[in-house]
This record gives C-alpha cells, sequence and structure tokens, in this order.
C-alpha cells in the first residue's frame, strides 16, 4: 500500500493513499498538515490508469517541492521526499508492513533492581599513548576507534534520520551476534518511541514486544543494561514481556550526546543462553556513541535546512530581526484573525503611466525592481512589514505581527528615510540618462483585523479595515514628494513631528471631511532608530 510519511516533527505520522487524496490545512482534506505556510488546500495525489501516483501542486502560494525543485506536477517514485511549507513528507511504496509497525512496549510487572552498572564509554577519555600502559586498556580504545570508523563509513553524508536509523541498525547487526533490534527515539514528553526495527535474515512477520522494565532501567538511569539471561535476572524477574518470548539474552543501551537522552537501542537473542557478554556491551555503547553524535548531526542539519527554508520564505515581507524571532519560535503567526491599532502606509510612483509609455516591458520591471529593492531596505530597517505589491504601489504595515507602540513614529521616519533614499537612488538614474521617480506617501492610524486571509490556494498575512482605505486614499491626495499623515497618526506624533495642517478633503467612502497634515520633518526620532547619517 502507497503511503505518504510525515516526517516533520518529532513522531512520523503515516497516511495510506486512496484513489485521490488532497493535502492541506483544512480538515476537510485527506491529509490535513496544521502549517499555516501551506495553503488550505495544497496539492493533490491522485491513482494514475497504471496503478502510480501523480503529485499535482494546485496552484499555492509557497509551492510543492520533491527535494529542492519545485514541481507542478511529478509521478511519484518511491523514497521520494515532497516540502511543502515547512513540512517534509517521504512518499513509500511498501505492500509489506514494516518490522517497526510491530514493535510494542509491555509494561513490566515489577521494579528493576540494578545488579551491576556499566557506563557507556565517553568521546573525550582517551589516553595520551605516554600513559597507556595497560594491554587491555590499549585493545578497549582500538575497538573503539575501530567501531568509530565502521560506522562512520557506514552513515557518512546520511542526513535522512530515518534512513541514518536503518543504517545504525544494520551496522549493529554486522558487529553483533543479534536475532531482532529496535532504536527507539525520545518525544517530546520524553517518552521512548520506536523510529525503525530489524529482525536476523529480514523477516518482520514476527511481533517484537519490548520490556518497559528494561526500557525503563535505560531511561532513568542513562546506563547500559545486560541480560545474560533475561527469564533468570533478578532486575526483572517480573517482567511477563521477556517471560513471555523467552528471551535469553537482551542488551539495552542509551543514545546519548552530552547530558542528552536522544533515545535508546536495544538488541536480543532468542537463541543463545548468553549470546551476549560484557565485551559485546562495551562494543554496543561504542556505536550507541557514535550513532547518538550521527543522529544529533542529522536533526541540527534538518534544523538548519527548516530554517534557511523559513528565512527565504518570510524575509521578503518582514524585517530580519522579525524573521529571526520567527525561527526561533518567539514569534509566531496565528491565522485567527485578531484586532489590533496598525499603522498603514502606502507609496505610490506618480506618472508612472505616463513613464511606461516611453520604455518596453523589460526596461519596466528592471525600474519597478531597482526602486522596491531601495524602499523595502528602508522599510525593514524601520521594522515595518511588507503587506504587498500593488503595480508600481507599496502597501506597508507598522505594529504588526508585533504591537509596536512607536508604530506610528517608525511609520513617519520610515517614509522621511525613503524620500531621502529616493534622492540617492534619481542620482543614479539620471546619471545614466533615465527620467527621476517621483512618489506620494500617504499613512493612517487605526484598528485592522490582521490575520492569515485567503483562499484554499493562496493565503497571506494581511490587514483588512476601514484604517486601510483612508491610507489609501490619503496616498491619492499626496503629489510627488508629499508624506500625508491622517490626524489620527498625527495624534500620535505631534511631539515628535513638524507637520503642517492641510486644507481637509473629500476622499470615497467617507462621509465628511478628513483632517489631514503633511509631514515636514522629525523632531526627535525613535530611541532605537537613529537617521543614518
Amino acid at each position: 500500500m502507497a503511503k505518504l510519511i510525515l516526517l516533520t516533527g518529532d513522531e512520523p505520522r503515516e497516511f495510506e493513499l486512496g484513489p485521490a487524496n488532497s493535502i492541506g490545512r483544512h480538515p476537510d482534506n485527506t491529509i490535513q498538515i496544521l502549517d499555516r505556510i501551506i495553503s488550505k488546500e495544497h496539492a493533490h495525489v491522485f491513482k494514475t490508469p497504471d496503478n502510480r501516483f501523480l503529485l499535482k501542486d494546485l496552484g499555492s502560494l509557497n509551492g510543492t517541492y520533491i527535494g529542492e525543485e519545485r514541481i507542478s506536477q511529478h509521478l511519484l517514485r518511491d523514497g521520494d521526499e515532497i516540502v511543502l511549507g515547512s513540512t517534509r513528507l517521504l512518499y513509500r511504496e511498501q505492500d509489506e508492513e514494516p518490522a517497526v509497525n510491530r514493535v510494542t512496549i509491555a509494561p513490566g510487572m515489577a521494579q528493576s533492581h540494578i545488579r551491576q552498572r556499566i557506563e557507556a564509554p565517553s568521546a573525550g577519555d582517551f589516553l595520551p599513548e605516554k600513559d597507556i600502559y595497560d594491554e587491555t586498556a590499549l585493545r578497549r580504545d582500538y575497538e573503539r576507534l575501530r567501531i568509530a570508523n565502521e560506522l562512520a563509513k557506514a552513515v557518512s553524508a546520511e542526513l535522512d534520520l530515518d534512513r541514518l536509523l536503518q543504517k545504525i541498525l544494520d551496522k549493529a547487526f554486522e558487529l553483533l551476534p543479534a536475532d531482532r533490534g529496535v532504536i527507539m527515539l525520545m518525544n517530546d514528553e520524553g517518552v521512548p518511541v520506536p523510529r525503525v526495527a530489524k529482525q536476523k535474515g529480514g523477516g518482520s512477520a514476527e511481533q517484537i514486544v519490548l520490556s518497559n522494565s528494561i526500557i525503563n532501567e535505560v531511561v532513568t538511569n542513562k546506563q547500559a543494561v545486560l541480560s545474560s539471561d533475561a527469564t533468570v535476572d533478578s532486575r526483572f524477574s517480573g517482567a511477563h514481556s521477556i517471560i513471555m518470548q523467552g528471551i535469553r539474552s537482551t542488551m539495552c543501551v542509551p543514545l546519548q550526546h552530552g547530558t542528552d537522552l536522544l533515545g535508546i537501542m536495544h538488541l536480543d537473542s532468542q537463541i543463545a543462553t548468553n549470546a551476549f557478554g560484557e565485551k559485546d556491551l562495551q562494543l554496543f555503547t561504542g556505536i550507541a556513541q557514535q550513532a547518538a553524535i550521527a543522529i544529533q548531526n542529522a536533526r541540527l542539519a534538518y534544523k538548519n535546512e527548516w530554517e534557511a527554508r523559513t528565512r527565504a520564505q518570510f524575509q521578503r515581507f518582514f524585517s530580519p530581526g522579525m524573521v529571526q524571532q520567527m525561527i526561533e519560535g518567539k514569534l509566531k503567526l496565528d491565522g485567527v484573525g485578531e484586532s489590533r491599532m496598525v499603522t498603514v502606509m502606502f507609496a505610490d510612483i506618480r506618472g508612472f503611466t505616463r513613464m511606461s509609455e516611453g520604455s518596453n516591458a523589460h526596461e519596466i520591471v528592471n525600474m519597478l525592481n531597482d526602486y522596491f529593492e531601495v524602499m523595502v531596505d528602508v522599510l525593514f530597517r524601520y521594522d515595518g512589514t511588507l503587506d504587498k505589491y500593488v503595480g508600481d504601489e507599496i502597501m506597508a504595515l507598522f505594529g504588526v505581527p508585533v504591537d509596536n507602540p512607536e508604530a506610528p513614529a517608525l511609520a513617519v521616519e520610515c517614509s522621511i528615510e525613503m524620500m531621502r533614499a529616493l534622492e540617492e537612488f534619481n542620482r543614479t538614474r539620471t546619471s545614466e540618462g533615465l527620467p527621476p521617480i517621483q512618489i506620494g506617501i500617504g499613512i493612517n492610524t487605526g484598528n485592522c483585523v490582521y490575520g492569515a486571509i485567503g483562499s484554499s490556494k493562496t493565503v497571506q498575512y494581511t490587514v483588512i479595515g476601514d484604517a486601510v482605505n483612508t491610507a489609501s486614499r490619503l496616498c491619492s491626495v499626496a503629489k510627488a514628494g508629499e508624506i500625508i499623515i491622517s490626524d489620527q497618526t498625527f495624534r500620535h506624533v505631534h511631539q515628535r513631528v513638524d507637520a503642517r495642517a492641510l486644507p481637509p478633503v473629500r476622499v470615497k467612502g467617507k462621509q465628511g471631511e478628513l483632517s489631514i497634515y503633511q509631514v515636514v520633518g522629525v523632531r526627535n526620532w525613535s530611541t532605537h532608530h537613529t537617521r543614518p547619517s
């Protein structure tokens, strides 16, 4: 049965694929994924007449990727990794149930009593050559280095966590006489969850029942457990799960990175009594030590990849500081609508239609890209959020997603800096024989509803409300080179901003006249945003 495996998060989830499957945030989807970067209905997976599965993007805003390549549609192959927003899915074509699905943890019926403590070797306790006099210690250290080298070759450059765990378990079977093995990783609640399992000869039909008594011993004390004959070991004398299966030899070791317990590795032998000795346990702990390093590296690599992808998606709209907060989890974009005091800015090029008539499409696009680059750079310096481009117009927000009492002042200061930056930009244009660009800016402050707004195919964090419409109308009033602010904005900034009152104006959508002001300058710049020299 073909399936999609959700890799994002500490615990994988599996979704069996039917003839038609939808993927998205909305609960009506066959596969619902709670990722705000994903569209409400993001993609479809259809079964083709030749029993293959076709993945089709539904015009989503942030795209559907196979690995690093953005696709519109793609015939899935076993092992394909699908990336939607910050979520990773693995496509698997597998008729036989994997061994890990047959792993269960049975509750032990008695407390464990420590008879012997076997410490896992530390990565840094090798003695210098001149201090080695014990041949036994030398042989032990050599064996540890050999195992480290063997495992490093086996898992080199493998950053997919599930494939890495399988390779680690395969190498353990090569080095130790085990019949069955399981690797468990700790979930968010600190509970070990089976991730991969293996049986000798590749069989997977048999249930693997692990003893909760043994697992608790390892989790609690972070020490390796060796049971030469589990059925008579006094530590586990009441553990029915061991007796039930007649396990003759068991080893269970912690996967520990520094002081962090990442998980547990378990090996057992059902055939031979005393199949494992203390030397095997030392060998197994060496494997676990190297495995823990590899697992941590894979997790860090995934975290870095996720952060890079998230940064690339959000840095187009938010300042670098806000993006960093999002990546660190300090700032979350909640999709639920929220009413908030927001300052809205519109900046529009004056005479754009006339300029466009004398230029070709390529020149217009280049001009807008260069202009937007300059304006957005200034916007982000003042903690503004880029809401959208509307043709040649920029819509920017202050006070969202992070509430900021200085939002009105930051918006006005930002508008002045935009005008200054535009002067520099125009110097370059005129030196190249190109006409200068002139803009008008309108700013208004008021209550808006902020949140994720859009269709099932696209979603965008934006604001809606009368305050937005008023800011747009004020931008239309502003002449070239003017910054027009509403009375509501002026009330917030009048002690810091030099502005002169203009005759009240009537704008579309308003019954009465609006009091407006033209910004002349700023007397006291905001504390954290000193005007660049």
